[in-house]
Order: structure tokens, then C-alpha cells, then sequence
């Protein structure tokens, strides 16, 4: 006869965040220069409130996928972007994931045209999935990424 596992209430807890966001679809978004940080859903593009879904976020390591993009208009009055996509390997806190972030967004945005940005931000989404372009337009724009007004400091 085998041995069952222990019980382990850690990694059972750590099963149940992620599965609620994966069926909430959750992905944390950044907009500057207003600096509207929160959660929405990747999928119905609607925000998310904060409580027991951010306690999933932040209480437990994941693997993100974060993308980063810098918003433009250019000479003749077409958006567009630059974007790239992040992966870090391995699990991480979304404290930890900081400096990946900043280093990242950072490059990003010395070499974009600074006459001609109108705004960045970054998507972070707690699984391994990759993001198209065009959806991850339409989550800049859900959350208002082209009509931005810097917050006063």
C-alpha cells in the first residue's frame, strides 16, 4: 500500500488563488504619466475591484508575463506603439518582479521619441500566456492609456 502525500495547507492555498485568477482572467496594468495603477480583466476588459483577488496577486509567487509599451502620436496624428513582451524564468512575488519591470520600462522609454510619447505603461498577468499586440492595445485603451493627464506631484 502507498503512502499518500501530507496535507500541505500552503500549497493548497496557493492551487485556489491561482485558479481564481485564471477564471477571473486578472492582469495588473500601469499607466503613466497619471499614474492609474490597477486589475482588470484581460478577457471582458472590465476592472477589477481589489481585495480577495489582489491578496492572490501579491500573496504568492507566480510566473508573469509582463509587457510594456510606449504610446505615441506621430507628425501626422497616427498612434502608434513600441512594445516588447517579458517572461521571467521562475516564480516570483509580485514585489520581486519590481526590478525586471523598472530596468525594462526604463529602456523602453529612452528610446522612444520623447516629442512624440503621449504615454506608457506595462501589463502584468500572473501566468505564462502571451499577449497579441492588438489585445494588448485594446487593454491600454480600456484603461484610458491615450488620453492621459499627468497627476500633480
Amino acid at each position: 500500500m502507498s503512502k499518500r502525500k501530507p496535507h500541505s495547507l500552503q500549497a493548497r492555498i496557493a492551487r485556489s488563488c491561482r485558479s481564481l485568477l485564471a477564471s477571473n482572467h486578472v492582469a495588473v496594468v500601469n499607466i503613466d504619466p497619471s499614474g492609474r495603477q490597477g486589475m482588470i480583466n484581460y478577457k471582458s476588459l472590465k476592472n477589477i475591484a481589489p481585495g480577495r483577488i489582489g491578496q492572490a496577486v501579491c500573496g504568492i509567487a507566480h510566473c508573469w508575463t509582463i509587457y510594456l509599451s510606449v504610446h505615441c502620436i506621430d507628425a501626422r496624428g497616427d498612434r502608434y506603439s513600441k512594445s516588447i513582451e517579458v517572461a521571467p524564468d521562475g516564480v516570483y512575488l509580485s514585489d520581486h518582479i519590481e526590478d525586471v519591470i523598472e530596468h525594462c520600462y526604463k529602456q523602453l522609454r529612452e528610446t522612444a521619441n520623447q516629442n512624440q510619447m503621449v504615454a506608457s505603461g506595462w501589463i502584468a498577468i500572473p501566468e505564462s500566456i502571451s499577449l497579441e499586440e492588438d489585445h494588448a492595445a485594446r487593454l491600454f485603451e480600456a484603461v484610458g492609456a491615450w488620453r492621459q493627464h499627468k497627476v500633480a506631484a
